[in-house]
């Protein structure tokens, strides 16, 4: 046994250990968000209605390509954690390197089509020709960082995998602080509006690219002590383990439009019943995003420890890594849902003005409640089976939770209105962790097999 599986076998896992991982993840994910917060700002304060307007249009779009491709963090992290938990430091680099390749060569692939992509979309939107055009000056300058911000997904997913979590919050916080900076340059400085704000915020993406690379490429040469040189291009574009990844993020791929289509429905059924209860909805639904920022913290602790115990083969310390990031993360979940029980209402006047709004978003707000208690369960075991890239489980679970969510929706929507549609949608984030409890024990007994042979990625299925 080397030295780093010496290491992932023996280090400590406690209640503390998982807290210092879990709160840099934290304030990284709320970094995110802040990076279109910054860009309302500034061109709510140096540009036009019409420049604001462009900048809700084309961040819409971004967000839709970026959301697709978020499976190249999570199955970084499930691949980077096992072979950390192998002890297969050449394995960490090779898979980082094949991660970082697939972004770079999905972000290409996203500028190749920006044309026919844009022209889709601006066909599809209902924006005033002025907001449109703007929206489209926004959209191509910006479209040239996508490369960079996919490989940061990786990158990202790297840095939690190998607990470097602090490390992930500086990456994130570089690049909202460059992307302010150069915000107000080129909206302001240079009076370019809306198109300004998407050279900043590409130039901005590529910087921290850069900078995450220089970070990944300092902490692995400090961990090269195999002997092999630093990148073997033979094991990175080995055909069984690109096919391996591939299959593995197309299965997260499937499995995120099946949540993008839950939440799509919420959407669409919240519009007809009129626009108090489609905005009373949308104020409810940032009380789950909000939720969703801290139970992420710890699910993707969950996923690097899993999967290092995964890429050890260390039954007990999958079990104690379940264990204790599940008992923060639910005792982190019942204060949540306590808290928007009890202070929703207040909250509520301060996200909106509007009396009606207001009034409908309390009347519903036990169930957001609800929403962020349950959710808990789909958090933890999507990050136990991200960290031991079982995808398949997780696609499959998927689409029987999205079919257990509509089919209930229906009749519920019927004889309860928004209520029923709440309650359909609780229904749903049940489901999502239901679904996978029964793959869950096979997991465990899985890990007794034999260890894989060196140099392949540390996994029990894909």
């Amino acid at each position: 046994m080397n030295r780093a599986m010496t290491a992932a076998s023996e280090a400590p896992i406690t209640r503390a250990s998982v807290a210092r991982q879990a709160w840099p993840i934290i304030l990284a994910n709320a970094a995110l968000p802040a990076l279109g917060l910054v860009d309302t700002a500034v061109i709510g304060h140096f540009g036009s209605e019409v420049d604001l307007g462009a900048l809700a249009l084309g961040s819409l779009l971004f967000n839709f390509i970026y959301w697709t491709f978020v499976f190249l963090r999570m199955s970084t992290t499930g691949f980077v954690a096992q072979a950390h938990g192998a002890g297969d430091d050449a394995g960490v680099r090779a898979t980082l390197a094949r991660s970082v390749l697939l972004g770079l060569a999905l972000g290409v692939a996203v500028i190749a089509v920006q044309l026919p992509l844009g022209w889709l979309y601006f066909g599809l939107v209902d924006g005033s020709a002025a907001v449109e055009a703007v929206a489209s000056e926004y959209y191509l300058a910006r479209v040239w960082g996508a490369p960079a911000a996919l490989a940061l997904y990786a990158y990202s997913g790297a840095l939690i995998a190998l607990g470097k979590s602090r490390a992930l919050l500086g990456v994130h916080l570089f690049l909202n602080g460059l992307n302010a900076a150069l915000d107000i340059w080129f909206a302001a400085g240079l009076g370019m509006g809306a198109r300004g704000i998407g050279f900043g915020t590409a130039i901005a993406e590529w910087t921290t690219c850069i900078l995450a690379t220089l970070i990944l490429v300092r902490l692995l040469r400090r961990r090269h002590q195999d002997g092999a040189p630093f990148l073997v291009w033979r094991q990175i574009l080995d055909p069984a383990l690109v096919r391996a990844s591939l299959q593995a993020n197309g299965n997260i791929m499937l499995r995120t439009l099946c949540l993008l289509a839950g939440f799509g429905f919420v959407t669409n059924q919240s519009a007809r019943f009129g626009d108090v209860t489609l905005a009373a909805n949308h104020v409810l639904l940032q009380f789950v995003s909000f939720s969703a920022f801290f139970l992420d913290g710890f699910a993707y602790v969950a996923e690097a420890q899993v999967g290092a115990a995964v890429g050890s083969r260390d039954q007990g310390r999958f079990r104690r890594v379940v264990r204790l990031t599940s008992e923060l993360a639910f005792a982190t979940a019942a204060i949540l849902a306590a808290g928007v029980f009890l202070f929703g209402p207040r909250i509520l006047e301060l996200l909106t003005s509007l009396p009606d709004v207001t009034a409908a978003a309390a009347t519903y707000l036990p169930w957001a409640a609800l929403y962020v208690f349950f959710s808990v369960g789909a958090f933890q075991l999507d990050g136990v089976f991200i960290g031991a890239t079982r995808t398949r489980e997780m696609r499959n679970a998927g689409l029987v939770a999205v079919s257990i969510f509509l089919a209930a929706a229906l009749p519920l929507v019927d004889l309860f209105g928004n209520h029923g549609l709440w309650g359909a949608f609780v229904l749903f984030v049940i489901a999502r962790g239901a679904t996978l409890l029964p793959s869950f024990r096979r997991l465990e007994a899985g890990l007794a097999l034999a260890p894989q042979a060196s140099g392949t990625p540390a996994r029990i299925g894909a």
